[in-house]
């Protein structure tokens, strides 16, 4: 049975979008908060989805792809991405116009190459785990060649249904219509992408799941409920996120 009377077009676009929302109950319906046709961009994201990634039920790029045309949203599955395997990926990467989003101290902040960009750009995202982002970025000697850059943002999470590390790190989802929103010099973007994610969170509070506080959060008001980590590199972590320290 399908959620309501849009879908047999919506269910049409999701799967040509390679989408793979399913169909909701009708009073938890995705579709009236999705855009009727997808959002006019120059900027082409690649997603590069860790494989752990692709099985969650609620993940956000399904939501994200949904809102965006289908060239303009290529989502790549794996952990491990080579010249000889991924040809197109390599090129995109040696492309001067790719900019890959991951935060560190080689990262230059995203507004400030927008205001220098004229051409339109390729940005790669990475969506994960913060381990599994950094296993990523790390391992792959492709995602070493675009112009690295960050989001400079003090903006909290409105996925509040799964745990963040910190109070300001964002889904996959929110990266993107915030990175959108920059780079298309655009704010109605982030609105458009943001309101499935709202009505998705909105729609599991109703249904009883629980609202999710950040690690961050949790630890610094002692409400850290899980055992404290043996390993001393994660229990270093753990006490810069009670000291508010950049991690």
């Amino acid at each position: 049975m399908l959620c309501c009377v849009n879908c047999t077009t919506m269910r049409k676009v999701l799967w040509e979008l390679s989408c793979q929302i399913q169909c909701r109950p009708q009073k938890v319906c995705l579709c009236p908060f999705l855009p009727i046709h997808p959002l006019k961009v120059s900027t082409c994201l690649y997603i590069i989805q860790h494989p752990a990634e692709e099985n969650r039920v609620l993940r956000t790029v399904p939501l994200l792809a949904a809102c965006l045309p289908p060239d303009k949203c290529k989502i790549l599955v794996g952990r491990r991405f080579s010249e000889d395997r991924y040809p197109e990926l390599a090129t995109v990467c040696r492309n001067p116009n790719t900019l890959i989003l991951y935060p560190g101290a080689e990262a230059t902040n995203l507004e400030e190459v927008a205001v220098m960009s004229s051409s339109p750009s390729v940005m790669i995202i990475i969506d994960g785990t913060w381990s599994q982002a950094k296993d990523i970025f790390y391992k792959n000697s492709l995602f070493r060649l675009p112009k690295q850059v960050q989001l400079k943002t003090n903006i909290s999470s409105q996925y509040v249904i799964r745990t963040q590390p910190t109070n300001t790190c964002l889904s996959t989802l929110e990266c993107a219509a915030v990175a959108l929103t920059i780079m298309e010099k655009n704010k109605s973007i982030q609105e458009t992408i943001l309101r499935p994610l709202q009505a998705l969170c909105s729609f599991q509070l109703q249904h009883g799941a629980q609202i999710h506080h950040s690690k961050e959060h949790l630890l610094r008001n002692g409400l850290y409920d899980k055992p404290m980590p043996k390993n001393k590199r994660k229990l270093r972590r753990m006490e810069l996120l009670v000291n508010n320290v950049k991690i």
